[in-house]
C-alpha cells in the first residue's frame, strides 16, 4: 500500500498547525530547560526556540494567523499575571529609594535610546520607540537572580523589586502614550490632547472598577460549574485589554491593571496559580516563540551588528548608572547603589512585549526588530553576572542592611 493511499495528505495543510504547535511546545521546553541548566532565565531558551525553528535557522515554522492570535492572547495573559503578582506592600518598605531608582532608570534609558536612534538616522517617531523599548525592567528575571544569590530579602533586593514594579508601570504608561500619539500606522498626526483625555477617562474607569470587579468574582464563585474563577479571570483580562484598545491604549495596559485590581482580592491565591499553569503551558510560550519567528535572516548584516553593539552598551549603562544614581540619592552606599542599578538592567519579557507591539503597529521597520530583540537578550544575559559583582556574597553583611 502506497503512503498516499494510507494517509490523507490533502489534509496536511489544513491541520498543519497541530504538529507545528507540538514542535513549538517541545522546543520551548527543551531549550528552556537547557537555558536554566546553563544558569540563564528560561525565557532566553524560549526566544532561541523561535529563532531556531523560524526563518533565521531551520526555517521549519513561519508566522501565521493562528500563531499570531495565540501569541496575542499570551501577551494579555502574561501582563494580567504581572498585575496579579504585584505586591503593593513589598516596595513600600523602600518606597523613596525605589521611586528614585525607577524614575531615573526610566528617564536615562529613554533619552539614551532616543539619542541612539537619531544618531543612526532613524526618524523621530522610531527613535522615541527605541527609547521606550529600553525603559522596561523584567521583574521575574530580577527576582530569580536575587533568589539564587540569597539576596531577595535584603534592602537592595526590596529596592530592586519595588523599582522594577514601578518601572513596569511607568514603561506601560510610556508605551501607551507613544503608541497612541504616534498612531497605529506610524503616523505622527494623532492629537495629543485627545489622547490624554482618553487616557484619563480610561484610568478613571480603572479606579471606579476597583471595587465592583472583585464582587464579580464573589458572584461567580457561587456558580455550580468547573473552574469558574479561572474562566472569569481570563474573561476579565480579555475584556479589559479590549477596552484599553478602544480607548486608544495598548491592550496589555488594560490586562495589567485588571490584574493589579485583583492582586489584593481574596481570589488572587486561587486565580494566580491556575492562570499561570494555563498561560505558561501554552499561550505564553507561543508568544515568546513568535518573537523569534519574526526575526529573519535577511535583516542581519554588518550595520545591524553595529547597532546591536551600540544599543546594548546604551541599554546596560543607562539602567546601571540610572539605578545607581537613584539608589545613591535614596541613601545607599556606592557599591550597593550599583547593585541596585545592576538589578534593573534586564529587560526580559516586558521588553519583548513592547518590541512586538512596536513591530505590529509599524513603529519601526522589520530590519530594526532583531536589533531590539538582541539587545533585550543581551541585557538579560549580563544581569546575573553584574549582580554577582556588586551584591555582597552570601553570609557577608551589606553596608546598607
Amino acid at each position: 500500500m502506497l503512503p498516499d493511499q494510507f494517509f490523507d495528505f490533502s489534509k496536511l495543510e489544513q491541520f498543519r498547525f497541530l504538529y507545528e504547535l507540538g514542535i513549538i511546545l517541545l522546543a520551548v521546553k527543551i531549550l528552556g530547560h537547557l537555558s536554566k541548566k546553563w544558569g540563564q532565565p528560561s525565557v532566553l531558551g524560549e526566544l532561541l526556540a523561535g529563532i531556531l525553528l523560524g526563518p533565521m535557522v531551520l526555517d521549519w515554522i513561519h508566522m501565521n494567523a493562528f500563531i499570531e492570535e495565540a501569541a496575542e492572547i499570551g501577551v494579555i495573559l502574561l501582563m494580567f499575571l504581572a498585575g496579579l503578582e504585584t505586591n503593593l506592600k513589598e516596595f513600600q518598605k523602600a518606597a523613596f529609594a525605589s521611586t528614585l531608582v525607577a524614575v531615573i532608570g526610566v528617564i536615562l534609558p529613554f533619552l539614551g535610546g532616543l539619542a541612539g536612534g537619531l544618531w543612526f538616522d532613524y526618524r523621530f517617531a522610531t527613535s522615541i520607540f527605541i527609547g521606550t523599548a529600553l525603559v522596561a525592567t523584567s521583574v521575574s528575571i530580577s527576582v530569580q537572580t536575587l533568589r539564587e544569590l540569597g539576596c531577595l530579602n535584603s534592602k537592595a533586593g526590596n529596592t530592586i523589586l519595588g523599582a522594577a514594579v514601578l518601572d513596569d508601570i511607568l514603561g506601560i504608561i510610556t508605551l501607551s502614550i507613544v503608541v497612541g500619539f504616534v498612531g497605529k500606522n506610524g503616523n505622527d498626526n494623532s492629537s495629543l490632547p485627545v489622547l490624554i483625555v482618553k487616557i484619563i477617562v480610561f484610568f478613571v474607569f480603572i479606579w471606579l472598577s476597583r471595587k465592583p470587579l472583585p464582587k464579580i468574582f464573589q458572584w461567580a464563585n457561587r456558580m455550580m460549574t468547573t473552574e469558574v474563577i479561572l474562566t472569569i479571570g481570563i474573561i476579565v483580562a480579555l475584556v479589559y485589554a479590549f477596552l484599553a484598545e478602544m480607548f486608544g491604549l495598548a491592550g496589555i495596559v488594560g490586562a495589567y491593571f485588571a490584574g493589579l485590581i485583583l492582586s489584593t482580592s481574596k481570589f488572587q491565591d486561587e486565580l494566580f496559580p491556575k492562570l499561570e499553569t494555563v498561560s505558561f503551558s501554552f499561550f505564553v510560550p507561543v508568544f515568546f516563540v513568535s518573537i523569534g519567528l519574526m526575526t529573519t535572516i535577511e535583516s542581519v548584516n554588518a550595520s545591524i551588528l553595529i547597532q546591536i553593539l551600540v544599543f546594548s552598551v546604551v541599554a546596560v549603562l543607562t539602567k546601571l548608572v540610572g539605578g545607581a544614581i537613584g539608589a545613591k540619592l535614596g541613601g545607599f552606599p556606592t557599591t550597593d547603589s550599583f547593585a541596585v542599578g545592576a538589578g534593573m538592567v534586564a529587560r526580559g519579557e516586558v521588553g519583548l512585549i513592547i518590541a512586538s507591539i512596536g513591530l505590529n503597529n509599524k513603529l519601526f521597520s522589520a530590519s530594526l526588530f532583531p536589533v531590539i530583540v538582541a539587545v533585550i537578550l543581551i541585557t538579560t544575559v549580563v544581569t546575573p553576572p553584574l549582580l554577582k559583582v556588586f551584591l555582597p556574597k552570601p553570609g557577608k553583611k551589606s553596608a546598607s542592611s
